[in-house]
């Protein structure tokens, strides 16, 4: 018995390891395809399906100027491989993917939503497209009860068509980081001289709240006179903020770190990390809260994304209020100077990362697609 087909669309992405492993384990059941829109056969994805021999297909796309064609060049591949389904992955994709796979006569249509209430808050014209992929779509799935709530309270998606199946993770890299790569890092980035480092892995962006982190740093600065602020990650439009506050501290108290391949070390030379989007519904997930968590580092969050669901005050992590720069200050203080609060934060924090895991994912999505679709094997 052949095995059913189905094609994956995704947009944008460079490296995406979630994509990897999916596809690889979903390999075994589906005959895997990939559509990849606005990318390039030269992106680390593209080169993982090529040496697992999944076939991919390409799609020009860099502004909605481009959507027209970018829509027929997905509806011909549709049309010439005809798969079974279509599971759509971010916005340009979804719209595309969806709206391709719709005129291509497929029935099973599959999305899942990438994004939290950015649409809402920040671009309204957009929410209309949202709303036509949540028409499209025959399921959704949701990262986080956030989003699946977003979805059914505010843009009226039908809660039959609502799943929430959560990101998951191989954390292999950071049950295994080295010594030696953590040295390596210290050493590139200047950091070991200095005490405590506390690192935040977050673009440049308003929402993200890290105009409320460098404030309580540098308070911190005057208990801490050799402490490090390291910003990874940066890049993005609300920069020139970032910098302007940063302008405060001596240069040798923080480190801008644009981008580091080896995350599961750059985490491990933190002392304290903190994340702390300005509302609940800010993140759709929050990768870096798990992250964290993941590699044994006390953290200071406020509750955004997957840590509403799962984060308690005082055991995974310490919960501060919103846009609150005093509260992120005296929290990293007690994390650094009470060590039993900080041995119960790394242990609770660490167990609950575990929990995320990519069987589960897996088996969730299998389960989704089992639904729609009659599989006789299994992984």
């Amino acid at each position: 018995m052949s095995k059913p087909k189905i094609t994956y669309i995704v947009s944008g992405l460079d490296k995406a390891p979630e994509f990897e492993w999916v596809g690889e384990h979903l390999s075994l059941v589906f005959e895997m395809e990939f559509i990849l829109i606005g990318t390039s056969p030269d992106t680390a994805l593209a080169r993982f399906l090529k040496n697992r021999n999944i076939p991919s297909y390409y799609v020009s796309y860099h502004d909605k100027g481009q959507f027209v064609s970018a829509l027929l060049s997905t509806w011909r591949i549709l049309l010439k491989t005809r798969p079974k389904m279509v599971h759509a992955h971010l916005f340009e994709a979804s719209l595309i993917g969806l709206a391709a796979a719709f005129l291509s006569g497929i029935k099973i249509r599959i999305y899942t939503r990438h994004h939290s209430d950015l649409h809402l808050v920040y671009f309204p014209k957009a929410v209309k497209y949202d709303k036509f992929c949540n028409f499209l779509a025959t399921q959704i799935v949701a990262v986080s009860k956030n989003v699946a709530d977003i979805l059914l309270k505010q843009e009226g998606a039908n809660p039959k068509k609502v799943k929430i199946i959560h990101h998951a993770f191989d954390w292999s890299n950071y049950d295994h980081c080295s010594e030696t790569q953590i040295q390596i890092l210290k050493n590139k980035y200047g950091l070991a001289a200095h005490q405590p480092v506390v690192g935040v892995v977050s673009r440049f962006t308003y929402w993200k709240g890290i105009q409320y982190i460098i404030p309580a740093f540098k308070k911190l600065l005057e208990k801490y006179p050799k402490a490090c602020l390291v910003l990874a990650n940066a890049k993005g439009d609300f920069s020139s903020e970032i910098m302007s506050l940063l302008s405060s501290i001596n240069s040798d108290n923080y480190r801008i770190i644009v981008f580091e391949p080896d995350v599961a070390a750059l985490y491990r030379c933190f002392d304290v990390f903190v994340h702390t989007p300005l509302s609940a519904t800010a993140e759709a997930f929050g990768q870096v809260y798990l992250e964290a968590l993941a590699s044994n580092v006390p953290s200071v969050f406020t509750l955004s994304g997957i840590a509403s669901e799962c984060i308690r005050n005082g055991e995974q992590a310490l919960v501060v209020p919103f846009k609150n720069s005093s509260e992120i200050e005296k929290a990293i203080d007690s994390i650094l100077t009470n060590n039993t609060l900080r041995e119960t934060l790394i242990r609770e924090g660490y167990l609950l990362s575990r929990t995320f895991s990519l069987e589960k994912k897996i088996k969730a999505l299998l389960n989704l697609y089992e639904s729609t679709i009659d599989i006789r094997q299994t992984i």
